[in-house]
C-alpha cells in the first residue's frame, strides 16, 4: 500500500482518497456506507467531505453528507481515519452557497461557525484537515489564516488546506503564514486530470518548491473519462445529464465544461490507450492523477459500489516513461479540453 505525507504535516494518507460529494443526492445512505466500507477495506484511510455537500448544493440537503460520514465514522477507530472537510467559500463570487443565508465569507466569524457545525455533524472532536473550499477575494488572507490558526491551537483542527486556488493565491497565503507565524496551507485541492492538466503550468512549481501537496479532485473528469458519454448521447442516470437539464445556468455551464467536443475527442484517445495497456480508462485516469511527486492523494468518487473497482486498481498500476510520453502526445494534440 502506498502512503504519502500531506505537505509538511503529520498526516500520512493513502495515495487514493474517498470523496463523498454525491452522498445524499445521487447516492443513498445504504450505498454510501457500502462504498466507504469497501474503500476502507481496500486500504483507503483518507476521506474528504464538505459542509455544503452533497452536490449540486441545495439548502434542503446541505450537511447531509457530513452527517452520514460522521455516522459511518463511529464504526471505525477515530484515529485510524484521516478526515478532511471544508468551509464554504465566499458568496461574493461565482456562487452563493445555500447556507448561512447566503452570506458566507472566509472571515473569522464564518470559519468558526462552520467548523462548529462540521464537528457537530461529523460527531467528532477534531478534523484532521480543514480546507477553504474556494478563496475569498474580499477578506484579507491574513484574517482568514488567523482564524484557521486559532482552530489549530484549540485542537479542533490538526492542519489546514485550500482548494480551487491559484498560484498567486497559494503563494500569497504561504508568505502571509511565514511572516505572521501562522498555520499554513499544507494542501491544495484543485481539479487535475488527463482532461485538465493546467495544474502543471504554474501551481506544480509552487507545490514542489514549498512542499505543499496537491489533492486532485475529479481525476476521471466527473465520469467523462470512463467513456460513458462517448456513445453519442447523455446516459439517463449520469451526473452531467442531470446538470445539463438543471435550471441553474452555473450548473449547466459546468456540464458543458466537462462534456464537449474536445473532452470527448480526448477521451476516445485515452480509451484506446487504456485498451492498449489492458486496463480500464478509469484506472488509467486515476493512476495519472496520483503519478506526480507533488500529489499526496487523489480524490475518487463513486455513485454506486461497483464504480469503485476500476479506481482501486490504480493502487497497483504505475505509469512508466513510455506511457507518459503517449499521454503527453495526446495532451499536445488536444490542448486543455476543459478550457
Amino acid at each position: 500500500m502506498d502512503f504519502r505525507y500531506i505537505g509538511k504535516s503529520g498526516l500520512r494518507v493513502s495515495s487514493i482518497c474517498m470523496g463523498t460529494m454525491t452522498f445524499g443526492s445521487t447516492t443513498s445512505k445504504e450505498e454510501a456506507f457500502k462504498i466507504m466500507d469497501k474503500a476502507c477495506e481496500n486500504g483507503i484511510n483518507f476521506f474528504d467531505t464538505a459542509e455544503i455537500y452533497p452536490v449540486p448544493p441545495k439548502a434542503e440537503t446541505a450537511g447531509i453528507t457530513e452527517s452520514w460520514v460522521g455516522e459511518w465514522l463511529k464504526t471505525k477507530p477515530r484515529d485510524s481515519i484521516i478526515l478532511a472537510t471544508k468551509v464554504a467559500g465566499a458568496a461574493s463570487g461565482w456562487f452563493v452557497p445555500p447556507i448561512r443565508h447566503g452570506l458566507t465569507a472566509i472571515d473569522s466569524f464564518h470559519i468558526k461557525r462552520a467548523v462548529e457545525g462540521s464537528l457537530k455533524k461529523l460527531d467528532t472532536d477534531y478534523i484532521d484537515l480543514y480546507q477553504m473550499h474556494w478563496p475569498d477575494t474580499i477578506v484579507p488572507i491574513e484574517e482568514s489564516l488567523r482564524a484557521f490558526d486559532d482552530l489549530v491551537k484549540e485542537g479542533k483542527v490538526r492542519y489546514i488546506g485550500t482548494s480551487n486556488d491559484s498560484a498567486y493565491g497559494l503563494t500569497k497565503a504561504n508568505e502571509a503564514s511565514k511572516y505572521n507565524k501562522l498555520a499554513r496551507f499544507e494542501s491544495i485541492q484543485n481539479n487535475f486530470s488527463l482532461l485538465n492538466p493546467r495544474f502543471l503550468d504554474e501551481l506544480a512549481t509552487v507545490c514542489r518548491r514549498e512542499n505543499i501537496s496537491l489533492l486532485p479532485y475529479s481525476p476521471i473528469g466527473g465520469g467523462v473519462l470512463s467513456g460513458k458519454y462517448n456513445g453519442g448521447f447523455f446516459p439517463t442516470d449520469a451526473r452531467f445529464t442531470a446538470y445539463k437539464n438543471n435550471r441553474s445556468v452555473r450548473v449547466q455551464a459546468m456540464a458543458s465544461r466537462f462534456v464537449n467536443d474536445k473532452t470527448l475527442g480526448a477521451t476516445a484517445k485515452y480509451m484506446a490507450l487504456a485498451k492498449e495497456y489492458g486496463i480500464s480508462p478509469v484506472t488509467l485516469a486515476v493512476a495519472y492523477s496520483k503519478h506526480f511527486d507533488f500529489v499526496a492523494s487523489t480524490i475518487i468518487g463513486a455513485r454506486v459500489l461497483n464504480q469503485l473497482d476500476d479506481s482501486l486498481k490504480a493502487f497497483s498500476f504505475k505509469i512508466d516513461d513510455e506511457l507518459m510520453k503517449k499521454i503527453e502526445e495526446i495532451q499536445k494534440e488536444i490542448l486543455y479540453p476543459m478550457g
